[in-house]
């Protein structure tokens, strides 16, 4: 029996799913920021959070280490307290979705945090990659 490589290879490819590199199903909704005296609020923060599919406390937990503020919580919004824009809300967020969201291996948004031990993995559904993240 004899087989020609080009040819299997061809057919090999032909039975690949299409990979894509965009990331066009990740888009994180537009936050809803309000500043009432010292304390900035995300109303909308339990929606980001699942658009992210990610713990709300864990990407409060990221952004008040980043701002270096007091956090709480309440329903479905964050507040903050300090004044903030906007823009340093987003500009946070899509560093936390590139450390903590985003696979480093195919870009694609299917992942899931696992802590082993005392380490934590993001585990990608799409590739199968275990990549090492930082502690929060």
């Amino acid at each position: 029996m004899s087989f020609n490589y080009d040819d299997l290879l061809k057919k090999a490819c032909a039975q690949m799913p299409e990979v894509s590199a965009k990331r066009e199903r990740l888009e994180l909704p537009k936050l809803y920021v309000n500043t009432a005296g010292m304390r900035t609020t995300i109303s909308n923060f339990k929606d980001v959070a699942s658009a992210l599919d990610r713990d709300p406390q864990h990407i409060l937990k990221y952004l008040t280490r980043e701002m270096a503020t007091a956090a709480t919580f309440q329903d479905s919004r964050a507040i903050f307290q300090g004044k903030f824009r906007s823009d340093s809300f987003e500009r946070l967020l899509q560093r936390y979705l590139e450390s903590y969201v985003v696979c480093p291996v195919c870009k694609r948004p299917d992942t899931r945090i696992v802590k082993e031990k005392r380490l934590s993995f993001l585990v990608c559904n799409a590739c199968g990659a275990k990549s090492s993240i930082k502690q929060l």
